[in-house]
């Protein structure tokens, strides 16, 4: 019998898409090579709601016979199952795409390399805060809000949807159109998947494939290859910087202005525009000085413009937005204190996945720091490091897979401007025994790996909670005391 959906993968996604579409009445097949307990409970679940799940196989024949087939972010393109398929001529799609065709109301769309999952959030409470109902989903992770096709069986439905799009998302859409689309940062990523960095970017730039006249790009102004992303798509571009200057030349701006985040738009605060009456000192909007924002590091000052920008486009009030970005906490693994003893501040940052995201958390910060760093080599060049390094860091502690390779590489550029220590074993724990014998009273300890946690972790949230267990457990510092 020919099925209507087949997803392939059962993690979050392929589960969420699962249900979606069982729920839609459609006949659903679900492959998936693992046969790890929690898949099993995943498999017993959507068994007993109607669907056929095999474990440890795929059925090619009932894949290349479905009506649709959704793929989970995590299977990828060279997978012997999607060679297969593509030899058959069959098309796949991802589980946004999937779930963006039931949605029942505009949807707000994030990407980028580093930064998406902080602005997501803060979009949508803002959002929230606004009294402007708004679902968050997407690539955020579990812990923060579900898959993209858990928001379309809401009920009553939103009155926006977000989403973080990860390029391995937005490498599977087709009809996927954000109402506001926003791209926080890019930098070379995932080249242990895609053949090169410019392949990257161009499964980035789709989030622009189905534009019209009628969107607004949120983009940041401090990236030339983020200014370039979208091309000749349509749509009316918003830059955003810290520097105003360099949020010039798009319809409306956010920049920090004496260090005031501020809003620059083509309307006055009562939403008439200028051409209705509003002069040019009614343009410019001021929320609330970057001091007073919960999020640390001069990075997260950019994210919070690109989210208030969002969120006036989306609708909300200037008041509103202050409020929201008052009351706005820091995100799990993001920059995230968690212990502060004897003068010194550790902070984790184990989201921090890639070079860039460390470049950009180091050199945020004001303090000497001494950084953490390592994990699984993903590849990319370690030299982009040095320069937030120099004149900011006391030591750098080097632990996991690729230490070596880190050690290589920033020996051969650096002057001894700071201290390298190897840890024995390479673990976590003895790089945390490491910065703590380092650190001094003022310093941030920072945990900012440059790599993914793969060696040793089964993610960056494994990674990020092993370090605050330890950090708190050999400080004795509780929970409820960052």
């Amino acid at each position: 019998m020919k099925a209507g959906v087949a997803i392939l993968g059962l993690g979050t996604s392929g589960f969420a898409a699962a249900r979606l579409a069982l729920h839609q009445g459609e006949s659903v097949y679900v492959s998936e090579l693992r046969t790890d307990p929690p898949t099993h409970e995943r498999a017993r679940e959507l068994r007993e709601l109607g669907a056929r799940v095999d474990l440890g196989e795929h059925d090619l024949a009932l894949l290349a016979k479905a009506g649709m087939v959704v793929v989970s972010p995590g299977i990828p393109p060279d997978a012997p199952v999607l060679r297969r398929l593509h030899q058959e001529g069959v098309h796949w799609v991802s589980e946004p795409e999937f779930a963006a065709r039931l949605y029942k109301g505009p949807l707000i769309g994030v990407t980028g390399t580093n930064g998406k999952t902080t602005t997501a959030c803060l979009v949508a409470h803002l959002l929230t805060t606004a009294k402007l109902p708004a679902a968050l989903g997407g690539n955020v992770g579990e812990e923060l809000a579900p898959a993209a096709s858990d928001l379309a069986l809401l009920d009553p439905p939103p009155r926006w949807y977000v989403l973080e799009l990860s390029s391995f998302q937005l490498a599977g859409i087709q009809t996927l159109a954000p109402r506001i689309g926003v791209v926080t940062t890019l930098a070379p990523d995932h080249l242990d998947r895609y053949p090169d960095v410019e392949s990257y970017y161009a499964d980035k730039a789709r989030l622009f494939l189905n534009a019209t006249d009628q969107n607004w790009w949120v983009l940041n102004g401090e990236s030339e290859a983020v200014r370039a992303l979208p091309g000749r798509a349509p749509g009316r571009r918003a830059y955003v910087a810290r520097d105003g200057a360099q949020a010039r030349g798009g319809e409306a701006a956010a920049f920090l202005h004496d260090g005031v985040l501020t809003l620059q738009l083509p309307w006055g605060n009562d939403g008439r525009s200028q051409a209705e009456g509003e002069g040019s000192a009614a343009r410019t909007v001021s929320l609330l000085p970057a001091s007073q924002l919960s999020l640390l590091g001069g990075h997260n000052h950019l994210n919070a413009l690109l989210a208030a920008l969002t969120a006036r486009l989306a609708g909300a009030s200037p008041e509103a937005i202050r409020q929201g970005l008052a009351t706005f906490q820091p995100l799990p693994h993001r920059m995230e204190p968690v212990a502060r003893v004897d003068g010194v501040t550790w902070v984790n940052d184990s989201k921090a996945t890639n070079v860039q995201a460390s470049a950009s958390a180091i050199q945020s910060l004001d303090a000497p720091v001494v950084v953490l760093l390592g994990g699984k080599d993903k590849g990319e060049s370690f030299g982009p490091l040095l320069e937030p390094l120099r004149g900011r860091a006391r030591a750098v502690v080097l632990f996991g897979q690729a230490a070596s390779r880190l050690e290589e590489e920033l020996r051969r550029g650096t002057d001894p401007t700071f201290e390298f220590r190897r840890t024995p074993g390479n673990s976590l724990a003895e790089a945390v025994e490491e910065a703590a014998s380092l650190a001094q009273d003022g310093d941030v300890v920072l945990l900012s790996p440059a790599c993914s946690s793969f060696d040793a972790f089964q993610d960056y949230r494994a990674r990020g909670e092993a370090f605050t267990r330890i950090v708190r457990g050999r400080m004795g510092v509780g929970r409820d005391q960052p």
